[in-house]
């Protein structure tokens, strides 16, 4: 399963002078190294995903290849807060550690301190707000020298904690926290945001994005700073833009009032000796369907390159033009140094859930390899107008497979002649087909190829991208019609919406598009299945959980509580007695179809329908854009007891690259985390966690011990929720 590129032979490298020698053709290409995170303290790791350049890189080489089978585990925190029984809760956190005191999130979305040589709990958080329950994927530190705080997104809520203490401080907004929601609301919107991911830190400000909600009520996505010592907002950069601002003509007039999203939600790197941030963007909202944002949408699906002192534009480039497949670019950007000639040019590569990677100039945005505007095809839906061509990197060399047909059904694929006809009459094996009444596949699936745990890039400028390669369809149905006078984008109203109950036409509007119109959910478990809830839980739960969100399902702050009766009616299978007559708010943004769900395509087994691997960890050269290796991630135990070879699996979460050539990942269903070799992907360790981890490994070092640890949540994928966090160390 394992492919090596002949053509890009690793000669030789001289630790001396920093060089990296390739062979290429008849080329000889030497790169220096880049540099990685400015914190002089090579035994933390003092930022999310280690550093500034979010390389996921360490320095430390205690641990190597000749004693990795000495690994064991030193210490494991229950950080609380799982849930056994229903396995909805995660953590994706990537723990930062600053003086041997390792910080992160627990599975109840509580921020805590540990000894990072022990696992002993020092402080942790017991928030109470009434707020959206979240997946946190970590904080951030902020010092002056004698102040110590940790920012800590709980929700829609933005803390400063005391480092040492854990307690807000009370100079900081109100009584600690700042409210995230402040500044982004619009009319027809609803309340949904959450600081899912931490901030980035530049001199005395902490800059954010947030996730909002993926339909038309979603809120405005804009980028903020705020004052670490007061709470007071610095700057905004309006990711939508307004009226006079650049980008404005890219969307209709008033889109700031009527259209939200365009959101960072997946987090920045920060170049701090430029005083540049880099910000990639999502979709704009809804994500399948923009008759209502004719343009481009500037600057939606972009890496934005913005002053961090002032959030003024320095440039930008747009990935994906009026996005109605949302293409939301999936993680940070990584930062590193290249040579062109006799010139060393300071890079910024972003990597896509099309399986791209883009490779700018990180002071012009100038491309560094050749990008093609292609022709795509137009959508026959009434209202859309799709852009006419989309950008497509002629190099690095695509991480993933760009197409998908019934030729690619995998040779043990279950119900294989119903499959067969399914994808035949599917429409596929094209990138960037429009959504459409008929069922369409997105290939590689709608949450990536790439995903948020991002890329690690070593010292000499290779690239190792865990990936996914699993199809997936949806398609666009009618929407309810809006029944509430003075409705948005009443104008777009579709002739054949018809006429429902209210509890379904509201399940339709505000569940559908995750759970399905069928409420079956998909089969990974992201979106779980809402036959029988009403058995499973109580109706007061479901009340609260639709009030408050939890993980990915964002609260339905604008339904009012009848409403949701309503929907807990139809969800029983009986006739609502609620009477629906509207909150009293604002009519709700709407757009005239709803899409049938993310339906990850897996066979009668369980089985991912295409052919292996269904997913990977690849090697990039990213100054020559050439790939070196690819190997399987992950493994289905019971075709691996059968004698197939390691297939691969969906997968979350980043790996950690070390200065001596080991790669660690986990990120895999098995509950497996795994060391491959940096140089040819071979697999060199592996060990059993307790749940499976969803979330980026951190390396520090203790007294001079060297240390990696992994937050085991599990709760995707079908896996069980777990609370723990294991660390492991050389035995002594």
């Amino acid at each position: 399963m394992m492919t090596n590129l002949s053509t890009h032979r690793l000669l030789s490298y001289n630790p001396a002078f920093g060089l990296l020698l390739f062979l290429t053709g008849s080329i000889l290409v030497a790169f220096l190294p880049m540099p990685h995170s400015l914190n002089p303290a090579a035994n933390d790791w003092p930022e999310y995903q280690g550093g500034p350049d979010r390389n996921h890189f360490s320095t430390l080489v205690q641990i190597d290849s000749t004693n990795l089978n000495q690994l064991e585990k030193v210490w494991e925190y229950a950080s609380g807060g799982a849930d056994t029984t229903k396995n909805q809760t995660q953590i994706q956190c990537n723990s930062i550690i600053i003086n041997g005191i390792l910080y992160g999130v627990s599975a109840a979305s509580q921020a805590f301190a540990v000894d990072a040589a022990t696992g002993r709990e020092l402080w942790k958080t017991t928030f109470t707000d009434e707020t959206f329950s979240m997946t946190s994927r970590g904080v951030t530190y902020w010092t002056d020298g004698s102040q110590q705080r940790i920012f800590f997104s709980f929700g829609h809520l933005l803390y400063a904690l005391d480092a040492k203490t854990g307690k807000p401080i009370p100079a900081f907004g109100q009584s600690g926290k700042v409210n995230l929601r402040d500044g982004l609301e619009r009319p027809g919107a609803d309340e949904y945001v959450v600081g899912n991911t931490p901030g980035v830190i530049f001199e005395n400000l902490i800059i954010i994005g947030v996730r909002v909600s993926e339909g038309p009520t979603a809120l405005s996505g804009d980028i903020r700073a705020y004052d670490v010592r007061t709470g007071r907002v610095v700057w905004t950069f309006h990711t939508i833009p307004k009226p006079g601002e650049f980008g404005h003509q890219t969307w209709p007039a008033h889109a700031r009032q009527h259209i939200g999203g365009a959101n960072s939600w997946m987090g920045m790197a920060i170049d701090r000796k430029r005083g540049i941030v880099y910000a990639p963007t999502g979709s704009a909202a809804f994500d399948f369907y923009g008759g209502n944002r004719h343009g481009s949408n500037l600057f939606a699906n972009c890496l934005l390159a913005l002053n961090a002192r002032t959030g003024k534009r320095h440039w930008h480039y747009q990935m994906v033009h009026h996005d109605i497949w949302d293409r939301d670019l999936p993680t940070t950007p990584n930062l590193f140094s290249t040579r062109r000639g006799n010139k060393t040019i300071d890079a910024v590569a972003q990597i896509t859930k099309q399986g791209h990677i883009f490779v700018f100039d990180r002071q012009t945005g100038q491309p560094l390899f050749p990008i093609e505007e292609r022709p795509m095809k137009p959508s026959d839906m009434p209202g859309e107008q799709t852009h006419v061509t989309q950008p497509i990197p002629t190099l690095p060399q695509p991480f993933t497979r760009q197409t998908f047909t019934k030729e690619d059904l995998n040779p043990f694929v279950a119900n294989r002649d119903e499959v067969y006809k399914q994808v035949q009459s599917s429409r596929t094996g094209e990138v960037y087909l429009p959504i459409n009444r008929q069922r369409t596949i997105i290939f590689p699936g709608s949450d990536g190829g790439a995903q948020w745990g991002g890329a690690a890039v070593d010292a000499h400028g290779i690239m190792y991208v865990p990936a996914k390669e699993i199809p997936v369809y949806t398609s666009l149905t009618d929407a309810p019609p809006q029944q509430k006078t003075g409705a948005t984008n009443q104008s777009l109203q579709p002739q054949n919406a018809g006429s429902l109950p209210a509890g379904e036409r509201l399940y339709q509007a505000s569940c559908a598009s995750c759970h399905g119109l069928d409420r079956k959910g998909d089969h990974s478990g992201a979106y779980p299945s809402l036959l029988g809830l009403t058995e499973r839980m109580k109706e007061a739960d479901i009340h609260q959980l639709m009030a408050k969100g939890r993980g990915m399902m964002p609260a339905f702050t604008h339904l009012s509580i009848t409403e949701r009766q309503a929907i807990i009616d139809f969800l029983a299978g009986r006739a609502t007695t609620a009477s629906v007559t509207g909150s009293g708010k604002p009519a709700r943004s709407w757009v005239p179809y709803v899409h049938t769900g993310y339906n990850r395509w897996y066979d009668s087994n369980g089985y991912p329908i295409n052919t292996p691997p269904w997913g990977t960890l690849t090697a990039i050269n990213l100054h020559s854009g050439q790939r070196l290796w690819q190997v399987p991630l992950g493994e289905f135990p019971a075709l691996t007891a059968k004698g197939f070879p390691p297939t691969g699996t969906d997968n979350y979460g980043g790996p950690v690259v070390t200065a001596n050539g080991l790669v660690f990942i986990a990120a895999t269903p098995d509950q497996k985390f795994r060391v491959f070799d940096a140089q040819t992907g071979r697999l060199r360790w592996e060990a059993k966690l307790p749940a499976a981890g969803y979330a980026t490994p951190s390396m520090y070092a203790v007294r001079g011990r060297q240390y990696i640890v992994i937050a085991c949540g599990g709760g995707k994928l079908r896996s069980k929720s777990g609370d723990r966090y294991v660390a492991y160390a050389l035995k002594q």
